[in-house]
């Protein structure tokens, strides 16, 4: 079936890759080296991928369609991926798998006015795409992660400064007006635009609730964000210390903390995990537990367990992923760690469970909101993309752009596919292995 190439999706001049600032995105800017071989075998498993998916490809030159051998579950349209440039596409995949799928789309070589779509289908078939006697092959595709990603002192330090001090601005774009980066928790689905920063404050007071949050409780609170939970807190009558590797986050955090009036039982520090002293009723952290690394989960939960006084309570909320997936992600250096959280890597609920039991936690809560991310996700990225000419004066490139909304459209398509999931976790210091009934 032959097609003309659908105009650039929601009207945007679409850059090249010869526009893109080479001293900015470098390996964007040119094609990776790959051998004939790699690229050959590469357009293979993906075009046999492609047949296999409920997904259309619309080849750019020639104008051609790759049919799906299935329909859309949902009686819909099917997503479709639009390909720019199918050599390059292919060349950046045979070099760095999925890095190189995900910079072809910062080049502009392929494109979908579903992004989600095509994502999600992606997401939800990953166990397919390739055939099982050629994973062995995996290693040939993937690359270890730098050791100047790890979440040493300074390491982490760097790390934050990468994602979260990027400009308090920049955020302010797609955020609501209480600057909540985490997931909401909407009182029902699908949510409107509208609905989300009483959805924000939602989530935050079910967990300053789980926490035991109350008048006169001594408050920890680990990954500051621009400072929305220990005003509420704060509200509550509690006493909040709060700490941040964001020099741009705590700057803005302290000025709303004062704006809100509870500058006086608020006080929000530079501090590493690792370095909070003193003892707390109730220690909260929202989505930090990602940022941590594998190789200092000990570390976390056992500043968690330290740092709490007797009978006090952990509330935490973390993005998981199956174990096995997990597993994998942890030797591999991914798109999204190379651009988007450098160091970071997302646990499994059976990580987080052996993890805490092995610092002396015990797990007493384990609930989860994935629909609910996909829908925040959902509405940050709308925003996101109408705020582009304002994204733009900040003095954020066209690269930079792509590669913001593929990262919220990648992030939504996780949640959608449910190969990503949020969860509201409880501990507590009374010791012991966390019991199996709480992990169902």
């Amino acid at each position: 079936m032959t097609l003309t190439l659908p105009p650039t999706p929601r009207g945007q001049t679409l850059a090249g890759r010869h526009l893109v600032d080479a001293a900015l995105w470098p390996d964007v800017a040119r094609l990776p080296r790959a051998s004939a071989l790699r690229t050959s075998l590469a357009r293979r498993l993906v075009e046999h991928a492609f047949h296999r998916l409920p997904l259309q490809v619309r080849i750019a030159d020639p104008a051609t369609l790759v049919p799906p051998q299935h329909r859309n579950p949902t009686g819909g349209d099917l997503p479709v991926l639009i390909l720019r440039d199918p050599e390059a596409f292919y060349r950046r995949i045979g070099a760095d798998g999925l890095i190189g799928f995900g910079e072809s789309y910062m080049a502009g070589e392929w494109d979908s006015d579903d992004l989600v779509g095509v994502l999600t289908v992606l997401a939800r078939h990953v166990d397919d795409l390739v055939p099982r006697p050629l994973r062995r092959l995996r290693g040939a595709w993937v690359r270890r992660r730098p050791s100047s990603d790890l979440n040493t002192l300074e390491g982490a330090r760097r790390n934050i400064h990468r994602h979260y001090d990027l400009s308090n601005d920049l955020f302010a774009t797609f955020l609501d007006p209480t600057l909540t980066y985490s997931s909401a928790l909407f009182p029902s689905l699908p949510a409107e635009a509208s609905q989300l920063a009483a959805a924000q404050h939602r989530k935050i007071d079910r967990l300053l609730d789980l926490a035991g949050c109350g008048a006169g409780t001594r408050l920890l609170e680990i990954g500051t964000g621009w400072g929305e939970l220990a005003v509420r807190a704060a509200r509550r009558g509690a006493h909040v210390r709060t700490v941040t590797l964001s020099q741009e986050q705590r700057a803005l955090a302290l000025g709303r903390i004062a704006d809100a009036g509870v500058a006086d039982r608020v006080t929000v520090e530079l501090c590493d995990y690792r370095r909070v002293d003193g003892t707390y009723d109730a220690v909260v952290s929202v989505e930090m537990i990602e940022a941590v690394g594998a190789a200092y989960w000990p570390a976390y939960f056992g500043a968690l367990r330290r740092l709490l006084a007797p009978g006090g309570r952990v509330a935490l909320q973390a993005i998981t992923m199956p174990h096995e997936r997990m597993l994998n992600t942890a030797r591999t250096h991914t798109w999204i760690s190379k651009y988007v959280f450098p160091g970071g890597l997302i646990p499994s609920r059976e990580a987080i469970a052996r993890e805490s039991a092995a610092a002396g936690l015990r797990l007493v809560e384990d609930t989860g909101y994935g629909a609910h991310y996909a829908e925040t996700l959902r509405l940050w990225r709308e925003r996101f993309r109408h705020a582009s000419d304002e994204v733009t004066a900040l003095g954020f490139d066209h690269t930079f752009r792509r590669m913001w909304e593929l990262y919220l459209a990648y992030s939504e398509a996780g949640f959608r596919s449910r190969y990503l999931d949020v969860r509201h976790v409880v501990l507590t210091g009374s010791g012991g292995p966390a019991e199996d009934g709480m992990l169902r």
